[in-house]
């Protein structure tokens, strides 16, 4: 690669190769002359970067659009080119099966200590694009006209993200987050939904910065607990349409009574249709229950003044509640909320993991394991027609006539494996419930386990499963909750009524 050359630059067509342009006389032996050379012609020196990874979307990339930035390169006396900074370029182009890379040569100094400041100055002080700039570059490619399958490509970057660049660089709050916390596109584009409840989009920014892998499941519990305040919200709204006076808590003032322990002058229980002329001390408190049902308490405040009495099985006040029960009580409704959240979470993940094209090497193992020691989950999921198996493959549930959609899913090629540990997942994700982390069996220790050994991240509530180990046994237990109030077993008393 030394002298005088005419350098020619040329395109392969179906056509024969066409010349796009020359150039001649590009003296190599000039330093600084800038070539184009056969990657597998040059060398690569000593580099301080001693572990090269070459990603599959970066050797993708050069396949592509070939080497964009010229490597540096040093020719020795004997016209041998080493490249000093740009080793990945030239690895990932061999591997591309480029033919050519452009490289900007030089007359290099062998001395040990420039070649280590060079290569330390070319590595320390580059700096990747930033996610409101990665986002603004698909919003751009979307305006002219690409679709965002073909921006995926083009870019190498997935799909599910591209769509979420777009969406962050529609959105004036997502675009700030992403400039000023350390959260991924993808983080941001979901918090679009909470741009509104600044209390939830910080704690969103928060998890993304300090647990990134508990994200999926702090949004599920954000989302969980909206979907919860807009149904109280609307029941509130009813009542107060309805004329009743809408609490933040239950009323503990003397001479305020629940509907439910209350009874006429005559000894009748107490309904609403016996509050028509009470007007603002017919008092309603709308919360969730443990349950994630809506209850709602009817209070009666002065309620001797209307000739109403307590009822004689709740004469006396009851025993209030220790410090320590309370606690324990806000831990149970605490953690029974998590847990729902964290079981859409784990569906979901379940569904992507069985679309996968590979299952993992140990998925027969465990297939084994289900139908053995798991036996008397797999026989209480086979009795309902697999639902929650055809659920996690995406299917339709049995019909009337008790065809099941995972058996003709399994009669396709190449589909068995996955219709069977499917049926296993679902048996096994089917036995789980809120009991589940308050009296964790062997089978849920061993479960939990395996799906975080395949790569699912555990949330709090799920990892109470896999830390409660030395005291799991395989009995089955799925006990009431304990130390809540006698109020909370009443009937809600606008059903009640």
């Amino acid at each position: 690669m030394t002298g005088s050359t005419d350098y020619t630059i040329a395109a392969e067509t179906e056509g024969g190769t066409v010349v796009i342009a020359e150039v001649a006389h590009v003296d190599l032996t000039e330093s600084g002359a800038i070539a184009h050379v056969d990657p597998n012609s040059i060398e690569v020196e000593t580099n301080i970067r001693t572990v090269v990874k070459l990603d599959p979307a970066f050797v993708a990339s050069i396949k592509q659009h070939g080497v964009l930035q010229p490597v540096l390169c040093r020719r020795d006396e004997n016209g041998t080119l080493t490249v000093r900074a740009g080793q990945r370029r030239v690895l990932a182009a061999r591997e591309a099966g480029r033919p050519t890379v452009p490289a900007y040569i030089v007359e290099g100094d062998e001395a040990t200590v420039t070649r280590v400041i060079e290569q330390f100055a070319e590595n320390e002080h580059r700096a990747g694009l930033t996610e409101p700039e990665r986002a603004a570059v698909f919003q751009q490619l979307a305006f002219e006209g690409l679709t965002i399958p073909q921006i995926a490509k083009r870019t190498g970057v997935k799909r599910a993200t591209v769509e979420a660049g777009i969406k962050v660089a529609e959105s004036a709050t997502a675009t700030t987050v992403v400039g000023k916390h350390a959260v991924t596109l993808d983080q941001a584009a979901a918090m679009i939904e909470f741009e509104d409840d600044r209390d939830a989009l910080a704690r969103l920014v928060t998890i993304a910065e300090d647990s990134p892998e508990h994200f999926e499941h702090e949004l599920q519990r954000q989302r969980d607990q909206r979907e919860r305040r807009e149904r109280v919200n609307a029941e509130r709204a009813s009542l107060v349409e309805l004329g009743y006076t809408v609490v933040d808590n239950p009323p503990q003032e003397d001479g305020t009574e629940r509907l439910s322990r209350l009874a006429t002058k005559d000894g009748e229980d107490l309904t609403v249709d016996h509050l028509t002329g009470v007007g603002a001390d017919r008092v309603a408190y709308v919360t969730v229950d443990w349950l994630g049902e809506i209850r709602t308490s009817i209070y009666v405040r002065n309620f001797k003044t209307y000739g109403f009495k307590k009822r004689p099985e709740y004469g006396h006040a009851a025993a209030p509640m220790t410090d320590e029960q309370k606690a324990e009580r806000r831990t149970l409704i605490a953690n029974n909320k998590a847990w729902d959240s964290a079981e859409v979470v784990r569906r979901q993940w379940l569904a992507t993991f069985l679309s996968r094209k590979t299952l993992p090497k140990d998925a027969a193992a465990f297939v084994t394991l289900g139908l053995t020691q798991h036996r008397h989950n797999l026989a209480a999921a086979l009795s309902h027609g697999n639902v929650m198996a055809a659920q996690l493959l995406g299917l339709d549930k049995p019909n009337a006539y008790g065809t099941n959609s995972v058996d003709l899913y399994a009669e396709q090629p190449g589909k068995a494996a996955h219709a069977a540990l499917a049926i296993i997942l679902g048996a096994m994700e089917d036995a789980t419930g809120r009991h589940t982390w308050r009296n964790p069996t062997g089978r849920d220790l061993r479960y939990f386990a395996q799906l975080a050994a395949w790569g699912y991240t555990l949330s709090e509530v799920e990892q109470i499963v896999i830390d409660a180990k030395t005291s799991a046994t395989d009995e089955h237990q799925d006990t009431e909750p304990e130390n809540f109030e006698p109020d909370d077993f009443e009937p809600d008393d606008l059903d009640a009524a």
